[in-house]
């Protein structure tokens, strides 16, 4: 049975219902902001760290470079997913475009 064929006061009270905000978002969407700030600072910190290591430690890495190259594109790539998951897609993409941009360095971080 279609909408078309059902009766006016059903269709009436289906679609109120939709357009209901849920109660629960706020929290959702803290939550999920949350979620992104630690992978961001996460991110932020373990690139770098990384990165110093596998230049002017013990021994030039290349095993640690190569995983700092990889964490490089993790990270972002990671961010993206959660939001596009929780439908932020405005975030999830602005995670996609910052993983896009990290690809030249992560190419510069293999050829190191």
């Amino acid at each position: 049975m279609t909408t078309e064929h059902q009766p006016a006061e059903g269709f009436a009270a289906r679609m109120a219902f939709a357009r209901q905000k849920d109660p629960l978002e706020p929290a959702r969407r803290t939550h999920l902001h949350l979620k992104l700030i630690a992978v961001t600072l996460a991110w932020l910190v373990a690139v770098p760290l990384l990165l110093v290591y596998g230049l002017i430690g013990p021994r030039r890495a290349h095993d640690v470079l190569d995983l700092a190259a990889f964490v490089t594109l993790l990270g972002p790539f990671v961010a993206a997913v959660m939001a596009t998951k929780n439908r932020r897609f405005g975030l999830g993409g602005g995670y996609i475009v910052l993983t896009l941009l990290m690809v030249l360095p992560a190419v510069v971080l293999t050829r190191l």
